[in-house]
């Protein structure tokens, strides 16, 4: 079992002739990933060959999806357009797009994330994120997939960096699914919306959570927890020895007051009952500890 991408997602690349689409497209195939087609509009009807396999281009999202069933799009698009390519992956009613472009502004991710909710049909994670990978079954993003295998720990994660640290950490024990969701101030998928999806899925006996300063996530998090999941939650929250009043890291690491800070996230985790770790390496042995 894994959570919002699996054995049978068809996916497409948005920005595949691009650099990073054509190089991460590669490293998606070479980690399973069944990737159909791809999209970059006026390049409709070339081929991308990739050691060997042949994936068709279309002009659109819509024309990609006719032909091939796709159901879950990559964006590897420019910030200028990334507006445009997730409202095209919406109406084609892809039930998942992964958003890895930074830099994209605030207004048209505000733009897109209510166009999707309007929809209903589709699950936007990021932007400016990695994406998730459910190990040695399907990749969407850039996470490197030679550090994991499957297992039993869910991983939702606001750094990538950091995502990539901790599969590394238990990348013996290994992972039903790692999500990393993106550290801007508007994001598709929360961590909520992970904790839930790994409460509910049978085969996730544990939970990892990466947070960082700023905002009021990893509160609204622990609130969560403890109303609603019963399994085992190791928290990270970057960012404790932050200098104060020196903006650090993603464009949601803001903090307000006491709001936002390291110590007010702990705080709040620990008293949901999470297991919080002051560096990945410890959270990863109390993630250790807690699975022996």
């Amino acid at each position: 079992m894994a959570i919002f991408l699996n054995s049978q997602s068809r996916v497409l690349v948005q920005g595949i002739t691009g650099s990073e689409g054509s190089k991460h497209t590669r490293r998606m195939l070479a980690s399973g990933t069944n990737i159909v087609a791809g999209v970059t509009p006026g390049k409709g009807g070339q081929v991308v060959d990739v050691d060997g396999r042949v994936i068709p281009v279309f002009n659109s999202v819509s024309e990609a999806v006719e032909a091939t069933n796709a159901d879950v799009s990559v964006v590897f698009v420019p910030p200028r357009f990334a507006k445009a390519a997730v409202i095209q992956a919406v109406d084609a009613r892809l039930s998942l797009v992964v958003v890895i472009t930074e830099g994209i502004p605030i207004h048209d991710t505000a733009a897109f994330f209510a166009y999707a909710q309007v929809g209903g049909v589709t699950r936007l994670i990021g932007p400016n994120c990695p994406g998730l990978i459910t190990p040695d079954v399907s990749n969407a993003g850039i996470i490197p997939a030679n550090i994991t295998h499957s297992g039993p720990i869910g991983l939702v994660s606001k750094s990538g960096t950091l995502t990539y640290q901790m599969i590394y950490e238990l990348r013996d024990l290994g992972f039903s699914t790692c999500v990393g969701i993106g550290g801007d101030p508007i994001i598709g998928t929360t961590h909520i919306d992970c904790l839930r999806a790994f409460q509910d899925d049978p085969n996730t006996e544990a939970i990892v959570m990466i947070g960082e300063i700023g905002g009021d996530a990893e509160e609204r998090a622990a609130d969560f927890i403890k109303e609603y999941v019963t399994k085992p939650v190791v928290g990270y929250v970057a960012g404790f020895t932050a200098p104060e009043g020196k903006t650090m890291g993603h464009a949601g690491a803001i903090v307000s007051g006491s709001k936002g800070t390291a110590a007010a996230k702990q705080a709040a985790l620990e008293a949901a009952g999470v297991l919080v770790g002051k560096t990945p390496s410890q959270a990863a042995r109390l993630m250790r500890d807690l699975l022996a």
